[in-house]
């Protein structure tokens, strides 16, 4: 979990305290926040910076998500349990960026304001989405791979879905920027193991196995990422990795060389812009399409620089 040094180092960083103020107590703002799920450190580091601006503006907010990111159903759930306790205001990040049409439609109909955060919904309803723009960042993961790998050769893409926003902006931005950039390398594979790390474990062996000649593979968020370690270790293989996220375990997989980098979001800074966003809305200041909250990218020669170790998690 997150040290409250860490907390608040990632918030100043990135000047996330311009909210000009807290809410006062008349607001009584109750905000709900859905999430994609909770198991992986980056939800955890979405909460903690979400709780963070609770304490800061005043407000209340809750947050769930479904036990894994592959349970849409689930999440449907939840937002409809959410919507029937009528919030203030709903934080959402879609799992499907479709499905939750209905629902959202629900809150906008009862005069609720919706805020997208990390993976945005196709649809106008939310007000803004505070997320990371994973079509350039995972272009940047593109960038190194191709550097990495003398630009050349077979490369492969284990992602954790394909319906999200960030599933599709990522495999997108990662494959485009090869096909755009780098002649020379061919995006031999791409596969969906739901964020889950033990079936991204088996896809990258097999992947492994069909490609004995393959050079790299870019995983695509933190239990993908994980996997294809697992994968790459189980095998003994040399294959390249590429990783997005953060979390302890893939941090030391970084330190010791079994993943070269990976992209970090900034997981604080969304949870915090998002229930900022909710209180702006709330009191009807006009808000961005997009709240940026930016990336980099980290590997071992610089993870302990102040402005990325600021937005690295455990």
């Amino acid at each position: 979990m997150l040290t409250r040094r860490t907390l608040l180092g990632a918030i100043s960083a990135l000047a996330l305290l311009t909210a000009g103020g807290a809410a006062t107590a008349q607001d009584a703002y109750d905000i709900a926040l859905i999430s994609k799920g909770f198991q992986h450190q980056f939800w955890q580091a979405v909460k903690a910076g979400a709780d963070q601006a609770a304490a800061d503006l005043g407000v209340t907010v809750t947050f769930e998500g479904p036990e894994t990111e592959s349970q849409v159903d689930r999440q449907m759930d939840m937002l409809a349990a959410a919507l029937s306790r009528k919030p203030s205001a709903i934080g959402f990040a879609a799992l499907d960026s479709q499905a939750a049409t209905p629902l959202l439609q629900q809150a906008k109909d009862a005069g609720i304001p919706v805020i997208a955060f990390d993976s945005g919904v196709d649809s106008d309803i939310p007000l803004t989405t505070a997320t990371t723009d994973n079509v350039a960042a995972a272009a940047l993961a593109a960038d190194v791979m191709a550097e990495l790998i003398g630009g050349e050769g077979k490369v492969a893409i284990v992602a954790h879905d394909q319906t999200s926003r960030t599933g599709i902006d990522r495999v997108e931005g990662f494959s485009n920027r090869i096909k755009e950039a780098y002649p020379n390398i061919e995006v031999v594979s791409v596969q969906y193991g739901g964020g889950d790390q033990l079936q991204s474990t088996e896809i990258t062996k097999s992947i492994l196995l069909a490609n004995p000649d393959l050079k790299g593979i870019f995983g695509a968020n933190e239990g993908s990422v994980l996997g294809v370690a697992n994968g790459k270790q189980e095998l003994g293989s040399n294959v390249v990795i590429i990783g997005y996220d953060s979390g302890a375990a893939q941090k030391a997989l970084i330190e010791s060389g079994v993943i070269a980098g990976a992209i970090t979001q900034n997981p604080v800074g969304i949870g915090y812009q998002t229930v900022q966003a909710a209180v702006s809305a709330l009191k009807g200041e006009t808000l961005p399409a997009i709240i940026d909250t930016g990336f980099y990218y980290y590997d071992k020669t610089n993870m302990t620089d102040p402005k990325i170790a600021a937005v690295l998690y455990d």
